[in-house]
């Protein structure tokens, strides 16, 4: 499965505004996120395995600087240092969001930030829950960091975040994105969303 380069850079685009981290910049093929964290100074991202990703897979020997692409983790030969770890999915959705329905004993907190929109869902003592991020380009609707703490679950939290979330996106018109895991692959499937690529990411280990 093939992920066409304008919908990975519509998505980390808009994941980098999710995330208030610099625009991503084209770089070998693919595009640089510069991160700056304390853990993860930059990150590649490819549509697909390329030789940029080899050159660079090549060249990188010190922890922080990560890979990923959409593609399954044998779909590029790594040197013995990285470490590859894959279980999560490039998706899609052109279909509208659920219907918002907040269970009982929970409010929602909805902050907007410029292009970025927060959501948690606290109990009403106050007590996170459950919690999710969004960001809106004229190309996409990116979600990004959709969590329900583990005391919390299957109580359809998660789906209310998205709701909270989709309920905000302004263009009806473009897709919407964002990786998953496995368990969120699940949620995402019964909401109409559809995968395009495993997505797989390779680290130095430190």
């Amino acid at each position: 499965m093939a992920v066409p380069d304008a919908t990975l850079r519509a998505w980390v685009t808009g994941r980098s505004l999710a995330r208030g981290v610099p625009a991503p910049v084209a770089d070998r093929g693919g595009w640089r996120v510069d991160t700056g964290m304390p853990d993860e100074a930059c990150r590649w991202i490819f549509a697909a395995a390329c030789p940029g990703l080899s050159e660079l897979a090549e060249t990188i020997a010190e922890p922080g600087r990560l890979l990923k692409w959409c593609g399954t983790a044998d779909a590029v030969a790594l040197p013995a240092r990285w470490r590859v770890e894959g279980g999560t999915w490039f998706m899609r959705s052109d279909t509208p969001p659920p219907e918002p329905h907040l269970p009982a004993g929970y409010r929602i907190d909805l902050i907007e930030e410029r292009a970025r929109v927060q959501v948690t869902i606290r109990t009403l003592s106050g007590d996170r829950a459950a919690n999710g991020y969004a960001a809106e380009t004229p190309d996409a609707f990116i979600y990004d960091r959709i969590v329900t703490e583990a005391d919390h679950r299957r109580k359809g939290l998660g789906r209310a975040v998205m709701a909270a979330l989709g309920a905000t996106r302004r263009d009806r018109a473009i897709p919407q994105l964002l990786v998953a895991t496995d368990a969120g692959r699940q949620l995402y499937a019964t909401l109409g969303w559809s995968v395009l690529a495993p997505y797989t990411t390779a680290a130095v280990a430190g």
